[in-house]
């Protein structure tokens, strides 16, 4: 789950890393209100869960109210890499000297989390790393030992030699992240820009947090924010549904119980020369509904050629999964092909159910995936 950069500021100030003043604003009169409650300029940062938002003018700087207003119209409801900005964070201007990068991210090549430092802020650590790989500097800690002082004043004099002060900021700061990171369960923290103020403070000018799907059961905090910070709507009715879904770039729609069976059923599909759309799994339960909003979300993506139904019925019945495809043409009938395997639990009831409907079933994957690809070719 991805933080919006306000959320995550939220929670550097909850650990008590410097951050610029600011708040969250909906509408333009809210925006103008806090620029005319601010004592310098503000500047005003759409609040998309993608980068780039400079670029795409996301993120501008008003001198007065009146310059907040008119900004805050342009900002709000433009859309950015597909993104309608729905909220702006507004905040204080800060006297910048220097930019600089640091992240915590998941390495699971040595299974440890590796932090990221770099004396190049505000652009891409890909971009450091190939053009000036001398600024960059890494260490990997192992979780089960934790963070150490020795690991934060590696990288403290690394970045600021001889700057005593930064030193111990800068310390103060990476152990406050490594601790987000381990308590929020999180994937990715990071900074950038971490920023120098001409006074010599270190401040948090940004944040970007993803945190671990398993793990946002256990942060309370956070449960409100995970349907809210889902962009795709896709993406959202399936989590409303219980659904587990992502989206992919082929045209075979899936629609299977079970993980494991999800996973193997697109290895199939690529085997005999095709592409999966989707993985979406309705898990075990025998609910015809989550039927009906699998097909919704499937059909939504005009790539779909054709749909492949793999169920397996153990704990899910065969019958309700069929009860479920009857219901949702009912509802909307759709003119893509549609190939079912269906074994197990009520399969001989779930077979008279799609028969009534002139949907034939098979009881082998191999052959359901051959004939998927076969029928979406005639698309």
């Amino acid at each position: 789950m991805k933080l919006y950069e306000y959320q995550g500021k939220q929670i550097f100030a909850e650990f008590l890393i410097p951050i610029p003043k600011g708040k969250v604003a909906t509408t333009v009169d809210e925006v103008k209100k806090i620029a005319s409650g601010a004592n310098n300029p503000v500047v005003i940062k759409a609040q998309v869960l993608v980068g780039g938002r400079g670029k795409a003018g996301g993120v501008k700087i008003a001198k007065t109210p009146e310059d907040a207003e008119k900004i805050a119209q342009e900002i709000l409801g433009m859309s950015i890499k597909g993104l309608t900005v729905n909220k702006v964070l507004v905040e204080e201007t800060m006297d910048i000297d220097k930019e600089y990068y640091l992240s915590l991210v998941m390495d699971r090549d040595s299974k440890g989390v590796t932090i990221i430092a770099s004396l190049e802020g505000g652009v891409e650590i890909e971009t450091v790393a190939k053009e000036t790989p001398d600024k960059l500097f890494k260490i990997t800690v192992d979780p089960l030992t934790d963070l150490w002082g020795y690991h934060s004043r590696y990288l403290a004099m690394k970045m600021f030699p001889g700057e005593r002060d930064k030193i111990r900021s800068f310390s103060k700061i990476l152990s406050k992240l490594y601790e987000i990171y381990i308590k929020k369960d999180a994937t990715l923290v990071e900074i950038n820009p971490l920023i120098s103020t001409k006074s010599g403070h270190l401040v948090a000018l940004d944040s970007k947090i993803i945190i671990d799907d398993n793990g946002v059961f256990r942060q309370k905090d956070l449960a409100p924010f995970e349907l809210e910070n889902i962009d795709d709507l896709n993406e959202r009715q399936a989590k409303e549904n219980n659904l587990s879904f992502v989206k992919l770039d082929g045209e075979i729609g899936c629609c299977v119980n079970g993980a494991g069976l999800a996973m193997a059923t697109m290895d199939v599909i690529k085997h005999f020369g095709s592409s999966p759309a989707n993985f979406l799994d309705i898990g075990g339960s025998s609910n015809p509904e989550k039927v009906v909003s699998a097909l919704e979300i499937i059909t939504s993506d005009k790539n779909v050629k054709a749909i492949l139904f793999n169920i397996f019925g153990g704990i899910t019945r065969c019958d309700d999964v069929a009860n479920g495809i009857k219901k949702a043409l009912e509802m909307k009938p759709i003119d893509i092909p549609i190939v079912i395997r269906l074994t197990g639990t009520n399969e001989e009831e779930g077979k008279k159910i799609l028969e009534s409907i002139n949907l034939p079933t098979t009881t082998s994957m191999v052959d359901a995936v051959k004939k998927v690809i076969e029928v979406s070719k005639s698309k």
